[in-house]
This record gives structure tokens, C-alpha cells and sequence, in this order.
């Protein structure tokens, strides 16, 4: 049976025809005795490629059960993320197409959530804020008080993010994994 467009949400796993994606983008309206419209941004789980797709009804969908387990990321591995699931030890590699722009937070040994389809693993999801050490950033200039001036700071994963002057090499930031700023120094 379909999935009704009053049924999808942003985030949701949905089989479109026949393949697995994540619901990007959703804008939900309704257009008089037309009926209600989704218009989405889908993810393909495979590929990591984003489409477009407008539904009108429940054509062609269907919702996607997901088993979730912990797993922790163990290595990088040319175009691969590898991750062990933390109770049976078995070793799975997720592409960098898929896991997108959070694996510019990943650092041997962070624990996350793994989603599978059919024994598959599709899917990871990282924790909302991630600890991450600065390796490299200017020096703030003395007595620039001018409020909410930033610097680049570049974390011990490679990964550049705008930091409050105050910040030095050596510090430890919480980052969030989800917009990748800066929220706090710890």
C-alpha cells in the first residue's frame, strides 16, 4: 500500500519505485479540490544522488522499515567509511557519496547510529554535537572587540569551521554535526 503525502515527513525512508531514499525536503500543500501535494528532495541510499519528485497521492511509495544498532567508525579506506557493529563485530563500508558531508566529523572510534535495510547498512547517523580539537587557526588580534568577529579554525579531522577569535591551537570545541558550527569551547 502507498504512503499518503499527509504521511511523509522530512528525515523518513521511503521505497519510490523500488528503491530506498531519505526525505531530504518537504513542502507539504494543499491546492483547493485538487488535493493535497508533497513536493520532496530525495536521497538515494546507494548513490547519495538527490532528486526532485512531486507526490500527489501514494503512487509508487511505500515506508521503509529501518533496524537501527550502535556502531563505531574503525577507518577510512579510499572512497569508504568502514564501521563495526559494536555486538557481532561485523565490519561494514559506507561510501562517502552516501554519508555526505558528515564524515568531515568522523574520527576513528565515534560511535553512531547505523540504519539497515534487508542487512544492509544505508544509512549513519551522527551524534547532533561532536568534540574536535583545533590543529590550526590565526592568532586573535589584541584588542579587536568588535562583538561576533570570526576566524577559520581547522579541526583535527580537516575540517574548517568559523570559530570567535578567542579560540587558540589545542582547544577542544563542540561542533554541531548538523549545520558544522561552532557552539562552544570546552
Amino acid at each position: 500500500m502507498g504512503l499518503a503525502v499527509s504521511e511523509m515527513r522530512k528525515g523518513m525512508t521511503l521505497l519510490y519505485d523500488g528503491e530506498l531514499y531519505e526525505i531530504v525536503e518537504y513542502e507539504h500543500s494543499k491546492r483547493g479540490r485538487a488535493g493535497a501535494v508533497a513536493k520532496t528532495k530525495l536521497k538515494h541510499l546507494k548513490t547519495g544522488r538527490v532528486t526532485s519528485a512531486t507526490f500527489k497521492g501514494p503512487e509508487n511509495t511505500e515506508s521503509a522499515f529501518l533496524e537501527s544498532r550502535q556502531l563505531q567508525y574503525v577507518y577510512h579506506d579510499g572512497t569508504d567509511y568502514v564501521f563495526m557493529d559494536t555486538e557481532r563485530f561485523d565490519q561494514f563500508p559506507i561510501s562517502q557519496q552516501v554519508l555526505g558531508e558528515q564524515s568531515q566529523f568522523l574520527l576513528e572510534g565515534n560511535m553512531v547510529i547505523g540504519y539497515y535495510y534487508n542487512d544492509e547498512l544505508v544509512k549513519v547517523d551522527l551524534p547532533s554535537f561532536v568534540e574536535l580539537k583545533v590543529t590550526q587557526t590565526e592568532p586573535g588580534v589584541r584588542g579587536d572587540t568588535v562583538s561576533n568577529v570570526e576566524k577559520p579554525a581547522t579541526l583535527e579531522t580537516g575540517v574548517v569551521v568559523s570559530v570567535p577569535l578567542f579560540v587558540k591551537e589545542g582547544d577542544t570545541l563542540k561542533v554541531d554535526t548538523r549545520s558544522g558550527t561552532y557552539v562552544e569551547r570546552l
